[in-house]
């Protein structure tokens, strides 16, 4: 059988009684990163099983002998350094494969940041689009945002913490001032939210790397959640 786990994005107690159960019971984890999968292990006084490395670009590869053991009848989790794997994450490709081959498997749930940013925004929650990582080129990261422009949806992306300042900058340029929220280390012990309009938040991080992982939730296209810029800041 395959099981789809999600782990903890930063605080270990996070981790759920069946996802425990499934680790515990595995014969085989196939996982982002084997040193940080197997940090979680100990933490839980779990023996190694035996481990291999999914990641983008052997995926695969890896996959043939992921559905290989699941075939031979033997236990196998799929998990990721943290959260959902397959959520933006090459474990799409592995669970795309199950579903077309008949390959039963199972999803336990857990913490996912995607959920925990868009609660902790105060945005809306009736409807949103969550579209992974912005592209870094200039024009593309415009097309990203102009593509939302319209829509009423809560937008969820992730960003790296070298290019939160940019991201907001784009942003406001094709969105306008929005209400938005920058969401950093959630579940962990510096886990800190700042919530504002666009050009309240881009001072914040314009030029100036973040410390930790980032998501970034903007509102959608509703004038509840916006503000005319002439209005606010009158010549």
């Amino acid at each position: 059988m395959l099981h789809v786990v999600a782990t903890p994005i930063g605080n270990l107690a996070d981790l759920s009684p069946r996802a425990l159960e499934a680790l515990k019971s595995a014969d085989l984890i196939a996982c982002e990163d084997t040193r940080r999968t197997w940090a979680l292990l100990s933490a839980f006084d779990i023996p190694r099983p035996e481990m291999i490395s999914y990641r983008q670009g052997n995926e695969e590869r890896v996959a043939e002998r992921i559905l290989q053991a699941v075939a031979a009848g033997r236990n196998v989790v799929l998990c990721s350094d943290g959260g959902y794997p397959g959520i933006s994450d090459p474990g799409y490709r592995l669970i795309r494969r199950a579903v077309q081959e008949k390959v039963p498997f199972s999803v336990l749930p857990g913490a996912s940041a995607v959920d925990l940013a868009l609660l902790l925004s105060g945005l809306s929650t009736s409807s949103y689009t969550f579209k992974g990582f912005p592209p870094r080129k200039p024009g593309a990261l415009r097309r990203f945002f102009e593509e939302e422009k319209t829509l009423p949806h809560t937008l969820i992306c992730f960003e790296s913490p070298f290019r939160v300042g940019a991201a907001l900058k784009a942003a406001h340029e094709v969105l306008g001032d929005r209400e938005a929220a920058v969401c950093i280390e959630l579940t962990k012990v510096h886990e800190r939210v700042h919530r504002g309009y666009l050009t309240e938040l881009i001072p914040l991080f314009d030029d100036k790397p973040v410390k930790g992982e980032v998501t970034l939730v903007i509102a959608g296209a509703n004038p509840k959640f916006a503000r005319d810029e002439d209005t606010e800041n009158p010549a």
